[in-house]
């Protein structure tokens, strides 16, 4: 494994620990990192829609922004497989929490 995609993993496994501790920064930081193929993320609308969605949540304009944007290039199935999967991200963080 090159050392680009070694800290691109890190990258990845440090945002969403950020992520799952309530950080919308890293929400949106994963949205960027789905939307674009990059950070040592595949490029997936619906994983972007959805940690855009997580972010918007915090009142984030440019999360709100982005979200709508990836979403007119989603279909109307892929919008609300995103948004399922962002509700059983938010269930399972609280259920870990509680």
């Amino acid at each position: 494994m090159g050392n680009s995609l070694k800290s691109a993993n890190f990258l990845m496994e440090s945002r969403l620990r950020d992520a799952a501790r309530g950080d919308f920064t890293a929400c949106y930081d994963l949205g960027v990192a789905y939307s674009t193929g990059t950070a040592g993320a595949m490029f997936d609308l619906i994983e972007a829609h959805k940690w855009f969605n997580l972010a918007a949540m915090s009142g984030d304009e440019a999360a709100q922004a982005a979200r709508a944007e990836i979403a007119e290039d989603m279909t109307a199935r892929e919008v609300a497989a995103a948004q399922r999967a962002a509700r059983d991200w938010l269930g399972m963080n609280r259920a870990r929490a509680a």
